[in-house]
């Protein structure tokens, strides 16, 4: 690439090298399009750097700890030791390898990899500001664009991320030690799941909702049963309540929440954690110039092949909305870069799965039964509690079930919830079903391996049909 004012230009633009970017590069290439990938922070975006995957090596690392201390039942007795900046270095390596792994791809490909933070100039033109103090800037103009930008945590009045005292969960996953009381702001999948791994880690948990319950958009068994276990790990809950202010103490700090009445009360912690949601980054690549208009929520509206308003600019992932998914990102990426280089692909938003990495696991995919009303289907559930399922017991988990939830006439399965063991695991085989057009019979009639917690999917379908074994 050539830096100064010189213009070079490129088939397939990728603003953003966060799952949805660096997938939607790497297609656009083997696609044979001249791709080029602008990427500001780090590759690999904040799923990699700042959220999936350090949490979740935080909440493996802490489950290893956690679960050591709780096998007594099992015959097992331990106490260990946790050095938190260990575990924090341990996390790093993991990211830094896999962040190396996307450049190292995307380089493979024949990805051109620019470091710098894109806007756009006009109708085909972005001006590329290098990263670095003094490095200049480039202009670059292309066919068609996708935007990647990604989101950033909420931050609420009063409560300006400092990275000591308020903690957004990027702050939060880069602790070297265990805060000694921790108030989080919010009990949405984020909260919930760093909760879990601080109080796990022998933090005391405050956990702040404006809301009357966990994991809002979430059948109210399924929350409970991951409320339930919170509050075993010594968790409080604290509903109806919105952090109004906050002081500095001798002792760290003070949080102060007000409810509808105007009560006010005070919780003294170590810091403060505020995980109330994520938004949109479209702020940095002045979209009027390509005359673009986020909506209220900070989205870009797109097709079902992605495109925005500009027919020749897509946006994938967290910056196209809901559900702030990689995986959905990932999908969506790969969509753009096919429409982009003239291939007949569409976005299907029927079976996107969602895990929540609590302690137990959510997963869902599809409908709700409720959701299936709606529709206007009549729908038929199943259930398979995992107390009854010989795997479960084998491993300490009792808690949980596995749902189905299906078309009574056709059987055709329409959707599925599971909170239990590795529940992130056993959804991919129900969401291949709703892509498939499985019917109930399907997976009732696949012998399933046992002994295994997949023995539960199996027999929730069965119990759908009026046809389970190991449950009542």
């Amino acid at each position: 690439m050539v830096v100064g004012d010189v213009t070079t230009g490129t088939e397939l633009l990728v603003i953003g090298g966060g799952p949805g970017g660096y997938v939607a590069a790497i297609r656009g290439a083997q696609l044979g399009l001249d791709t080029t990938l602008v990427e500001r922070d780090a590759y690999g975006g904040t799923c990699l750097n700042h959220g999936c995957i350090p949490s979740k090596a935080l909440i493996s690392a802490s489950d290893v700890a956690h679960n050591a201390r709780q096998a007594e039942s099992m015959g097992v007795f331990a106490d260990p030791a946790v050095d938190m900046a260990g575990m924090t270095e341990w996390k790093d390596g993991v990211v830094t390898r896999l962040t190396r792994g996307v450049e190292s791809l995307c380089k493979s490909a024949g990805v051109n990899l620019i470091e710098g933070t894109a806007e756009f100039v006009d109708d085909d033109t972005v001006r590329v500001a290098h990263s670095g103090e003094g490095q200049g800037s480039e202009s670059l103009s292309f066919e068609h664009a996708v935007v990647a930008t990604g989101s950033r945590p909420v931050e609420i009045p009063g409560f300006a991320f400092d990275g000591e005292h308020i903690l957004s969960s990027k702050d939060a996953l880069a602790l070297e030690s265990v805060p000694e009381k921790l108030v989080v702001v919010g009990a949405g999948y984020i909260g919930m799941e760093l909760s879990t791994v601080f109080a796990k880690l022998g933090a005391e948990v405050t956990v702040v909702e404006m809301l009357d319950d966990v994991l809002p958009g979430y059948e109210d068994d399924i929350a409970a049963v991951v409320r339930e276990r919170a509050k075993d790990l010594g968790i409080d809950f604290n509903f109806g309540e919105a952090a109004d202010d906050w002081e500095r103490t001798e002792e760290g700090i003070r949080v102060q929440t007000v409810n509808e009445d105007d009560e006010v009360t005070e919780y003294n912690a170590t810091k403060c954690l505020v995980a109330v949601g994520r938004e949109p980054v479209t702020d940095t690549l002045a979209l009027e110039n390509v005359d673009l208009q986020p909506d209220e929520d900070g989205v870009l509206p797109t097709d079902d092949q992605c495109r925005t308003a500009f027919e020749s600019v897509f946006a994938v992932g967290d910056v196209a909305g809901e559900p702030m998914l990689a995986h959905k990102a990932m999908a969506e990426g790969e969509v753009a870069a096919e429409a982009a280089a003239g291939e007949p692909a569409a976005f299907d938003h029927q079976a996107i799965p969602a895990a929540v990495f609590t302690d137990p696991e959510i997963a869902t995919v599809g409908m709700t039964e409720s959701e299936a009303e709606a529709a206007g289907f009549d729908p038929v559930t199943g259930e398979m509690p995992f107390r009854a399922n010989g795997r479960a017991l084998t491993v300490d988990e009792r808690e949980g079930f596995v749902r189905v939830v299906a078309d009574a006439d056709e059987e055709f399965l329409l959707g599925a919830q599971i909170v239990g063991p590795e529940a992130s695991e056993l959804i991919a085989e129900l969401g291949l079903g709703i892509e498939m057009g499985a019917r109930l019979e399907d997976i009732a009639g696949t012998i399933h391996t046992h002994p295994t917690l997949s023995e539960a999917v199996h027999e929730a379908a069965a119990a759908a049909r009026g046809e389970a074994i190991h449950t009542r």
